[in-house]
């Protein structure tokens, strides 16, 4: 599950865009983990040649990010969420910003100045492909053990019938 989505111009950690899911439960811990996406970027700006790519663990959630053109997308994710699905999301993400907004990143002064980039609806969207994806995994993985089930069964079979003419 996506909890969090923050982007931030690289050069000064100026954070562009932010997203939170709403979670009640998690309500307050996930104001500590906005606080360390941010400590983060400053982190990610003060070194000359960050990774472009990086999964950092948290306590229970996985930050995953990706450094293109100048401008970090960040994700916060649970440990159980797909890396590879994470991704994908960061990198649609990134072309989707790049495309709307990517000639202003440099010019803007104030921190989240593309706050209208619909974050939310990405996150959501994701959420439910991701839950599409397990269904669709786990129905592929009950055919697999059919399938094993039944030519075990027919090795028995075709077994028992070599005894029975063996023996006769």
């Amino acid at each position: 599950m996506v909890l969090m989505t923050m982007i931030a111009r690289v050069a000064d950690a100026l954070p562009l865009a932010a997203s939170m899911q709403e979670d009640e439960q998690a309500g307050r811990s996930l104001m500590d983990f906005q606080t360390q996406a941010k400590q983060l970027f400053r982190k990610i700006s003060s070194d000359p040649q960050p990774p472009a790519r990086c999964s950092l663990e948290t306590g229970p959630y996985i930050f995953h990010y990706i450094i293109e053109r100048g401008v970090c997308f960040l994700v916060l994710c649970d440990k159980s969420f797909s890396k590879r699905l994470a991704y994908a999301y960061l990198e649609d993400l990134q072309s989707e910003f790049s495309s709307q907004f990517g000639k202003r990143v440099e010019t803007v002064s104030r921190p989240y100045s593309f706050i209208e980039f619909e974050l939310d609806n990405k996150a959501s969207n994701l959420q439910s492909m991701s839950q599409k994806y397990k269904k669709d995994a786990k129905y592929l993985n009950l055919r697999s053990s059919y399938a094993k089930i039944a030519a075990v069964l027919i090795v028995i079979i075709v077994f028992l019938l070599f005894i029975r003419y063996w023996w006769w």
